[in-house]
């Protein structure tokens, strides 16, 4: 494990000491940084997989959507 250090104001350190006893800060903040992390890979890999289907050539033949309603209504 890795110890990464970032400054606060002064007056937000006092109230983290005043409820040290109620809140693991240290436990907080990595929960908050790997569910951010998830968060914007989500994000890249969308972008990636939109990027990919814009790239891919779909084709459906004329007519198809009209049969397919044609066809669900005519199975009920």
């Amino acid at each position: 494990m890795s110890v990464v250090s970032f400054k606060v104001r002064k007056e937000i350190k006092e109230k983290m000491e005043r409820y040290k006893d109620k809140v693991n800060w240290a436990e907080e903040l990595r929960r908050f940084i790997e569910e951010r992390i998830r968060q914007l890979e989500a994000e890249e890999n969308m972008e990636k997989i939109i990027k990919e289907l814009k790239n891919m050539n779909f084709s459906v033949p004329k007519g198809f959507s009209q049969e397919s309603v044609r066809e669900d209504r005519d199975s009920r």
